[in-house]
């Protein structure tokens, strides 16, 4: 039974139900802008010229029928550990193993590599504070701020969100005005024939002066800038009225895609030759000074600032809520399945945190390159990620066709075309990484990073007595089909062991 306090109302795993639907459409905003796009487009830029529009666009694409694959198995059975609670399911007890700690493993080193910029970003101001100070300060904060109710963390993450919204509207609303009206030390140049005019020796000059092999190597750059989107999936159990916030939150993600990533780098380019944006500089820093807004270097900082510590955030609230449920399923220690008086996993929260101060050390011993070192690996990741979200789709489709399950009412159209194409696209990301120089490291990496986790499921299944919940059949033991029903009380619905 729910009580008339929402704040008071738990899923069956005895978490709260206390983020909104203004929370959670800023959860999906924020997820779907990264330092991605503030400061990796400048080298996408470099690769791809204004064609760049065109790969986010088409990477955009794609990750919205991610999203909605991910979307559909919400609307089925929203669960604290989303998607490797249902690799678990629906493709066997391994992949969620492999999925369920390669993705905490994977968010632990974004949120080293989060607090890492931080520190880069408050050295802007403040260069004479050691690096490995700010990425301490940030960490514990942000450790603090998970172990409040989870509306505070939906609050917080309103606002970080809301930061950037403002900027790239602002970026867009100026830049269109010099383009239109020939204001500011920029409206001599700027329009939006710069996106096909331009000639620049060396190049084939037009919209894709660098052609195909520029496309396709910008594609990756646009990959890592949609890392996050898939958190979404990891606020379902905890939201209120989620059967219609979500599937509202999922859809508008085109809309985002369109006015973030296209219409920003539209007019980035029209305001300035793209010839003149450069790999190592933001290119919304860059633009804000050619437009006039005074101390555009500072203000874009603290944006981007910003969007670091809310992604560190995000990924203290995800690994939080997918260490409690490898814990459920008998593959984490079992402290790690409570929650403290705030219906928050509190001793998972610690020690998500208490991992990420690894990428404090990396900070102390080699400063210059704890993000490049760390970066690496978490793309090749969200691939895995976002491969295991649509295989579990098309296995839960055959499963519903055959009526063993219930048909989701949140469905991904075309899916017997669209799942199998993302399938392909994300392998050829892969292929494109072998080729590139810098995304290299992560493959030279795979080997050892299956060896462990693949490793870590059968240790854990020979030596964890609890290992055989993780086996069980769903719809046996706490299958969870009745999440949509909240209750008052932990008490009233304790899962059978």
């Amino acid at each position: 039974m729910a009580t008339s306090n929402k704040s008071e109302e738990l899923t069956e795993d005895g978490l709260a139900l206390g983020l909104t639907a203004r929370h959670i459409r800023m959860i999906a905003v924020g997820g779907s802008i990264g330092v991605g796009l503030f400061l990796g487009s400048g080298k996408g830029i470099s690769i791809a010229g204004p064609a760049l529009i065109l790969v986010y666009a088409l990477v955009g694409a794609f990750i919205f029928i991610i999203m909605r694959a991910l979307g559909e198995l919400l609307m089925y059975r929203p669960v604290s550990g989303s998607f490797a609670e249902y690799a678990r399911e629906f493709l066997g007890p391994a992949y969620g193993f492999v999925t369920g700690w390669g993705y905490w493993i994977t968010w632990t080193l974004i949120g080293m590599t989060e607090i890492t910029a931080a520190g880069i970003f408050v050295n802007f101001w403040f260069p004479e504070i050691p690096q490995w100070v700010t990425a301490l300060v940030a960490l514990v904060a942000l450790v603090l701020l998970n172990l409040l109710k989870v509306g505070a963390f939906g609050e917080a993450e309103f606002w970080f969100a809301s930061i950037k919204v403002i900027a790239i509207v602002g970026l867009i609303l100026g830049g269109l005005a010099v383009i239109l009206f020939g204001i500011g030390p920029a409206g001599d140049n700027a329009s939006f024939s710069n996106l096909w005019n331009l000639n620049v020796e060396g190049t084939a000059g037009g919209f894709a002066p660098f052609g195909i092999v520029g496309v396709l190597f910008a594609i990756q750059i646009a990959v890592f800038s949609y890392q996050g989107a898939e958190l979404l999936g990891m606020t379902a159990s905890e939201t209120q009225n989620r059967r219609k916030v979500i599937p509202k939150a999922i859809n508008s993600v085109p809309f985002r895609i369109v006015l973030f990533y296209v219409g920003s780098l539209t007019i980035l380019m029209s305001v300035i030759e793209w010839s003149q944006f450069t790999g190592n500089q933001s290119p919304f820093v860059q633009a804000l000074e050619q437009i006039g807004i005074p101390a555009a270097a500072g203000l874009m900082n603290f944006v981007v600032l910003t969007s670091a510590l809310s992604s560190c955030s995000s990924g203290l609230f995800s690994n939080a809520r997918l260490l409690k449920r490898l814990a459920t399923d008998g593959v984490a220690p079992k402290v790690f399945d409570s929650t403290n008086r705030h219906h928050v996993p509190a001793a998972s929260v610690l020690a998500s945190g208490g991992f990420m101060l690894f990428g404090v050390l990396l900070n102390a011993i080699v400063p210059e390159q704890a993000f490049q070192y760390l970066l690496a690996v978490c793309s090749l990741a969200a691939l895995w990620t976002w491969g295991i979200i649509v295989a579990t789709q098309m296995a839960y489709r055959r499963k519903v066709a055959k009526g063993l399950l219930p048909a989701s009412d949140f469905k991904l159209p075309a899916a017997k075309i669209l799942a199998p194409a993302t399938l392909v696209f994300l392998a050829g990301v892969v292929v494109l990484m072998a080729f590139d120089e810098g995304s290299r490291v992560a493959l030279y990496a795979l080997p050892f990073w299956a060896i462990a986790l693949v490793g870590g499921y059968f240790l854990s299944k020979k030596f964890n007595p609890r290992h055989a919940i993780f086996e069980r059949p769903v719809g046996t033991v706490n299958s969870g089909h009745d999440d949509f029903m909240p209750t008052t009380a932990k008490a009233e619905r304790k899962p059978t062991r």
